[in-house]
């Protein structure tokens, strides 16, 4: 990404070497186990690439899963990744930014200001979420020494955060670890089944951003005023944008409308994985029933204040609601139609459910089947 003034809009160095200090150690393992965790994921990734293409009926087109790698991580290493995915994809809309930023009066000096403390936000929010995550498809994932693969994506496991959420809701970790990898690599299916998937989410995302109106100085703003209202800094008597997530922040008119096919999308993706991975659970993982009982559990309630307003901040719970609308529209979709029937969504952009139909699965039914769907 070209700079204005020796400085970029973000300080990706910064984020990473920011996060990675803070980030929470993982849970006690020795090396021996530490070696055992990383083969079984590896072991239940590859079995599990079958588990699902069998249930789903999706199956990749020509070297598609061999060009998305699986790559067991630790939390730094999530970090590394997720720094070079958001710097990928961010780059189109902060070089405009820099762009207008360098025309103003001391746009260099503000640049400089600016991107360390972007970066050290950034990396606040990521030593987070790093904690968090138990596996992502990293959909954007660009190619670098550090995490090696392609460019259409890789999918993360991340090693001490299963362990530890085994251990919290004390299941059997083999088990907990299979179920984990189901989900996962339904992600993966996905977007190498799809072939149009990730340009079409790339498009729609580059949009968004596009449309993006403010400065770069009301952006920084608003991070902070958001920062603020979680540790309770705003000045009293002043009123604004409390309780909502930074995308909805930055949104217009045009962005809410595009906010809205992403939110079905996800919903969508985040839903089929779940579904399947309970669909073929019963079959590979003896006690997927426990597990579900108390990962549900878990992923509803929350830990602590802070922990709370963060996941609004970041609009976690939003994501909350997509696993769980998502799943009831695949599953009245697949009762209604069966799984062939249900599969013709991936036929083209034109078949994604909009954040209605997810909603009320009928009427998806009845637009993309052409029949009539049941009265509400």
């Amino acid at each position: 990404m070209t700079s204005i003034g020796g400085a970029e809009m973000v300080d990706w160095n910064l984020a990473v070497a920011t996060a990675v200090r803070l980030v929470r150690p993982g849970p006690e393992v020795s090396r021996d186990e530490a070696r055992a965790v990383v083969a079984e994921l590896r072991r239940h990734a590859a079995t599990s690439e079958r588990h699902v293409r069998e249930f789903t009926g999706m199956i990749a087109e020509g070297a598609a899963v061999t060009d998305t790698p699986v790559l067991v991580v630790d939390r730094a290493g999530w970090v590394r990744a997720n720094v070079a995915g958001f710097r990928a994809l961010l780059g189109p809309l902060l070089a405009r930014m820099q762009e207008r930023r360098g025309a103003a009066p001391g746009g260099a000096v503000l640049g400089v200001v600016g991107g360390k403390v972007t970066g050290v936000e950034l990396g606040m929010l990521l030593s987070f979420l790093a904690s968090r995550v138990l596996g992502q498809y990293e959909t954007f994932a660009p190619a670098g020494r550090d995490l090696p693969g392609s460019t259409g994506g890789r999918l993360l496991l991340v090693a001490p955060n299963i362990v530890h959420v085994e251990r919290e809701l004390e299941v059997d970790p083999h088990d907990f670890r299979l179920w984990v990898c189901l989900h996962e690599e339904t992600h993966r299916t996905q977007f190498t089944a799809v072939p149009w998937l990730r340009d079409h989410l790339e498009s729609e995302i580059q949009t968004f951003l596009g449309a993006t109106e403010m400065d770069p100085m009301t952006i920084l703003e608003r991070l902070r005023e958001a920062a603020q209202s979680l540790a309770g800094a705003r000045p009293e008597g002043e009123r604004g944008d409390e309780g909502r997530s930074l995308v909805e922040l930055v949104q217009t008119p045009e962005q809410r409308e595009i906010l809205g096919r992403l939110t079905a999308v996800m919903s969508l993706l985040e839903g089929h994985a779940d579904y399947v991975m309970d669909g073929v659970g019963p079959q590979v993982v003896p006690s997927v029933a426990e597990i579900r009982e108390k990962f549900q559990r878990r992923r509803a309630s929350g830990a602590g204040r802070l922990d709370a307003a963060l996941r609004k901040l970041l609009g976690l719970d939003a994501k909350l609601r997509q696993y769980r609308d998502g799943e009831r529209f695949v599953r009245a979709v697949v009762d209604e139609v069966g799984m062939d029937g249900f599969n013709r969504v991936w036929t083209s952009p034109n078949t994604l459910p909009t954040k209605a139909e997810i909603a009320r699965p009928a009427e998806w039914v009845a637009r993309v089947h052409r029949k009539a769907g049941p009265a509400d």
